[in-house]
C-alpha cells in the first residue's frame, strides 16, 4: 500500500508518484530498463528547454523510499539499480551504452564531459574519458535535423581540434546492444593519448 506522500493528484486523478511507480515496476522491469528509468528521475533538467529546474527526485530520496518498503516484491532489484544509476545520462540509450561499457570491462566513463570545464558554453560529450581525450556521443533521432547536424559537426570539430578522439553511435548500435560500439571504445582507449599527470599518479582519471 502506498503512503500519502507516494500519491499525487493530477487533474483530479490520484496516481502514484514517479518514484513510487519506479519502485513498483522493479518487480517487472529488467535491471537495465530500471536503471534507465532511474537515471531519468535523478537527471538534472535543463531549464532553458524544460519547464522545471530540479530533478524529479534524488538518489537519496529513492534510497529512503526503498528502505521504507523492505518487504516489497522487487526491492532487491531496485537496490541493484540504484547502485548503477548515475546523474548525467540525458537519455535511455546513453544509460544503456554506459551499462554496456561496464559489462564489457571498460572503466566507467565520465558523463556530460565539457571540453572546457570552466566554460558554461563549452561543447560537451555525452560520455568520455578526459584523461585519455576520448569523447563519446550518442546521436538519437533529433540529431538528424539540418541545424542539429551543423551544431553536432561544430561540437565534434572542437573536440578534435583539441586532440580528442570522437566516437559517435546511433540507433544501429543500440539495436546491436552496443556490441560493436564497446569494441570500438576499447580500441580507441588502447591507442588514445594519456594524461601524464594521470599516468604518474599525481591526478585521478581514466
Amino acid at each position: 500500500m502506498a503512503s500519502a506522500d507516494e500519491i499525487e493528484n493530477v487533474q483530479g486523478i490520484r496516481i502514484s508518484t514517479r518514484s513510487r511507480t519506479w519502485l513498483d515496476l522493479a518487480r517487472r522491469l529488467p535491471l537495465a530498463d530500471l536503471v534507465c528509468m532511474g537515471d531519468e528521475l535523478i537527471r538534472r533538467p535543463r531549464p532553458d528547454f524544460e519547464a522545471r529546474d530540479k530533478p524529479f527526485t534524488t538518489l537519496e530520496a529513492l534510497r529512503g523510499l526503498v528502505g521504507r518498503h523492505r518487504n516489497l516484491q522487487g526491492v532487491v532489484r531496485a537496490r541493484e539499480a540504484m547502485e548503477l544509476m548515475r546523474i548525467g545520462s540525458d537519455s535511455a540509450p546513453e544509460s544503456l551504452l554506459r551499462l554496456a561499457m561496464m559489462d564489457a570491462g571498460i572503466p566507467e566513463p565520465e558523463l556530460q564531459v565539457l571540453l572546457r570545464p570552466n566554460d558554461p558554453f563549452s561543447p560537451s560529450a555525452d560520455l568520455g574519458f578526459r584523461g585519455r581525450r576520448v569523447a563519446i556521443q550518442y546521436d538519437g533521432g533529433h540529431h538528424l535535423g539540418r541545424e542539429q547536424i551543423f551544431s553536432d559537426r561544430r561540437r565534434d570539430k572542437a573536440f578534435e581540434a583539441a586532440g580528442w578522439t570522437v566516437l559517435k553511435f546511433g540507433k544501429d548500435d543500440l539495436a546491436d546492444n552496443f556490441s560493436s560500439a564497446t569494441q570500438k571504445i576499447k580500441s580507441a582507449l588502447g591507442s588514445a593519448w594519456r594524461d601524464p599527470a594521470v599516468s604518474s599518479g599525481f591526478s585521478r582519471g581514466t
